[in-house]
C-alpha cells in the first residue's frame, strides 16, 4: 500500500505545478487499502474538498495507469469517524492550521508559506512590517487597525496573511476572517436574498476577534455595502478587535467612499510599501532561492535583480521561471539561460507612456485619439477608454490624476475603470484576451 502511494505521488509531481504538490499533496497520508480503493487522509476539511475537487481524477488517473487496471481514490479528514455529523456547508472555506485546535474561523485560505519569517524586511517595508508584528503580538499593543498600501505585488497580502498565522499560532482560540472586500460584499448580498442579514451581522460584529480585509478599493460606489462595514468596524474597534486593511489606494482616494468608512479606514496607522531597490531586490531573491532549495550564480541573481525591478511577484516569477527551465532542459543556470526567461516578463518601461497605450488601443479597436477623450458614452469608445486606462495603470508609474486627465476624465473615474476591468480579469471573457493581446504588443516593443 505504501507502495503504491510513494510511486503516485511521484506520478502526479509529474503532471501537476511544484508549489500545488507541496501546498496539496505532500500533507496528504495513506491510510489504508479497501476494495479497489486507496483511502488518503487530509489534514483538514477544507484540504480534503481542494483535493477532491482539483486533484481527484488525477489522482485516480495516475493510479490506473500504475496498476494496469480501474483503481479508486477515497478521501478523508484525519481522524474524522464514520459516524461524523454533516460539515455546516457555511464552514467550507475554513481552514485549519496543522496540531492546532481552534474554535473555528472563516474567510479564504491562508497560504501556508505567508509568514513573517518569510518576509524579507528591508527599507522599503521596514515600517509596515514592524507595524504588522505589532498589531500580531495582541497583548500590550494598544494598536487596533493596520492600513497596508501598495502597488499590485508589494507584500500586502503576505504581510496580512502573517499577521493571520502568527495570532493563530500563538492564540489558537481567536477567531479570525481573512477576505476581500468583495468576498464581504458577495457574502452581505447573498445573506439579504435569503433573509439570513442578522446572522451575517452576528458573524462579523460579535464572532470575529480578527479581520483581515483586503482590496477595500472594490467598495467603490457600493453604498448599503459600506455602511454596513463602518458599522461592523465600529464594533470591532469597541470590542477592542484587531482589523487589517489592504488596499492600492488611500481611503481619501476611492471614489464613492462615504465619508463615514473613510474616516474609520483612516483612523489607524496607514503604512506604505514601496519598491525595493536594487540590493533589496538582491536579498529579496537569495532568501526565496534558499527557502527553495534553488543554486543561482551570483551573476543571474543580480541579473535578475536589475532586470525585473517592478515588483516582488516578478521576481518570484523571474527565479520560477529560470529554476523550472533548466530543471525541464537538464540545462545550468546561467546568464544565456536567466535571459531567455526574462525577455518573456520584463517590459519596456521607458517606451511605453499613456500616448502609446491609446494610440495602440485605439488602432486596435478602430476608433481615434479624439474619441477616446472625447464623453461619448458609445460602448464602442467606453470599453476601448476603460481598457486603456487600466493598461496606463499597470505600465506607467503615473498617478491617477495624471491617467484621468490624459483621458479628459476626474481620477475617480479612472479609479471606477480600472475597477471594472480587473473585476472582468478574474473570469475567462473576451476582455482577458483582448487584455493579454495589448499587453503582448507592449512588452514585445510592437506598438
Amino acid at each position: 500500500m505504501e507502495a503504491i502511494w510513494e510511486k503516485l505521488k511521484i506520478a502526479v509531481r509529474e503532471v501537476i505545478p511544484e508549489h500545488s504538490f507541496r501546498m496539496w499533496i505532500e500533507p496528504i497520508e495513506c491510510k489504508e487499502e479497501k476494495e479497489d480503493k486507496l483511502v488518503l487522509t487530509c489534514p483538514n476539511f477544507f484540504s480534503k474538498k481542494r483535493v477532491q475537487d482539483h486533484y481527484g481524477s488525477i489522482l485516480e488517473s495516475e493510479v490506473t495507469k500504475i496498476l494496469n487496471r480501474k483503481y479508486g481514490i477515497l478521501f478523508e479528514v484525519s481522524g474524522e469517524k464514520a459516524n461524523t455529523k454533516k460539515q455546516d456547508p457555511n464552514l467550507d472555506h475554513q481552514l485549519t492550521l496543522p496540531n492546532v485546535q481552534s474554535h473555528g474561523y472563516g474567510g479564504r485560505l491562508l497560504r501556508k508559506d505567508f509568514t513573517f519569517d518569510r518576509f524579507v524586511v528591508s527599507g522599503n517595508n521596514n515600517f509596515a512590517y514592524s507595524a504588522a508584528r505589532s498589531l500580531a503580538s495582541l497583548n500590550g499593543s494598544s494598536q487596533n487597525s493596520l492600513f497596508l498600501l501598495s502597488k499590485t505585488g508589494m507584500g500586502k497580502s503576505h504581510l496580512a496573511q502573517a499577521v493571520g498565522h502568527h495570532i493563530l499560532s500563538q492564540h489558537p482560540s481567536e477567531r479570525l476572517y481573512y477576505i476581500t472586500a468583495e468576498d464581504f460584499t458577495n457574502e452581505m448580498v447573498h445573506a439579504i436574498r435569503h433573509d439570513s442579514i442578522d446572522k451575517f451581522k452576528q458573524r462579523y460584529r460579535n464572532q470575529c476577534d480578527v479581520l483581515l480585509l483586503e482590496d477595500i478599493h472594490f467598495l467603490t460606489g457600493k453604498e448599503r455595502t459600506q455602511i454596513e462595514l463602518a458599522l461592523t468596524i465600529d464594533c470591532l474597534f469597541e470590542a477592542n478587535k484587531k482589523i487589517i486593511f489592504s488596499s492600492c489606494y488611500l481611503p481619501a482616494e476611492i471614489p464613492k467612499l462615504n465619508d463615514k468608512l473613510s474616516s474609520r479606514l483612516a483612523s489607524g496607522i496607514i503604512s506604505n510599501i514601496d519598491p525595493p531597490n536594487f540590493k533589496e531586490r538582491v536579498k529579496i531573491l537569495q532568501k526565496k532561492s534558499n527557502e527553495k532549495g534553488y543554486t543561482l550564480p551570483p551573476e543571474v541573481t543580480e541579473y535578475l535583480a536589475d532586470e525585473l525591478s517592478d515588483n516582488v511577484r516578478q521576481l518570484e516569477s523571474g527565479l520560477i521561471g529560470v529554476t523550472a527551465k533548466a530543471s525541464l532542459l537538464g540545462k545550468p543556470i546561467d546568464l544565456k539561460l536567466a535571459q531567455s526567461i526574462v525577455k518573456n516578463i520584463a517590459r519596456q518601461r521607458k517606451n511605453i507612456t499613456i500616448d502609446v497605450i491609446k494610440k495602440l488601443v485605439c488602432k486596435e479597436y478602430k476608433i481615434s485619439i479624439s474619441d477616446i477623450i472625447s464623453r461619448s458614452r458609445k460602448q464602442c469608445v467606453v470599453r476601448p477608454r476603460q481598457i486603456a486606462m487600466y493598461l496606463s495603470r499597470k505600465y506607467t508609474d503615473q498617478p491617477l490624476q495624471t491617467i484621468g486627465r490624459s483621458f479628459n476624465r476626474y481620477h475617480a473615474t479612472a479609479l471606477h475603470s480600472i475597477g471594472a476591468i480587473e473585476r472582468e480579469l478574474k473570469h475567462s471573457t473576451p476582455t482577458q484576451k483582448q487584455i493579454e493581446l495589448l499587453s503582448q504588443k507592449l512588452e514585445s516593443g510592437n506598438f
